[in-house]
């Protein structure tokens, strides 16, 4: 028994009704309503990535008044555009993405914050892994290191949507 299966037949996405308990019984076909679910995680992802740096850019050089040379200062800013990121992508999922009432139920608890807070943690690890990983492979120069960061950001992105639907707001 796969906790996770998936499949392409027929340029259609299949996956197993563990993860995704609204797809049709049937064939396994994922619904619209997911897509559409998918499609504004990456939407308040966006926002969050966006209110994430502008926090980092703030801090670094209007709060703290530091430049990128000195590292605990940037270490700090990072961190807290991090913190601040996240906590606007948790509350506009609770609004905008996972809107079903069961989902809303199981997403607002402090369990489930703590559990969103690790998926995060571990989607940003992933980033500096493989960013690193990748770098070391490519090279950190052009348009390469680019295309780099839009691949991890993928990846990224589907562990963060499937992470957190499948441990926090798992069900109908």
């Amino acid at each position: 028994n796969a906790f996770f299966t998936c499949g392409f037949r027929d340029n259609v996405l299949y996956l197993s009704n563990d993860i995704f308990p609204e797809a049709d019984v049937k064939n396994n076909e994922v619904k619209k309503d997911t897509l559409w679910e998918f499609i504004r995680y990456a939407l308040v992802g966006g926002v969050s990535a966006v209110v994430d740096m502008g926090v980092n850019y703030l801090m670094l050089y209007h709060i703290l008044g530091g430049t990128p040379d000195d590292k605990l200062l940037v270490a700090l800013s990072v961190t807290a555009g991090f913190i601040v990121g996240l906590t606007v992508n948790y509350i506009l999922s609770n609004i905008f993405v996972f809107s079903k009432a069961e989902q809303k139920k199981k997403g607002r608890t402090v369990g489930a914050f703590l559990i969103y807070v690790a998926v995060g943690v571990v989607g940003y690890g992933l980033t500096v892994g493989l960013t690193l990983l990748g770098t070391l492979v490519i090279g950190k120069e052009g348009i390469w290191y680019t295309l780099l960061n839009c691949v991890v950001k993928g990846i990224v992105l589907i562990w963060n949507y499937l992470g957190r639907k499948i441990l926090v707001y798992r069900g109908k």
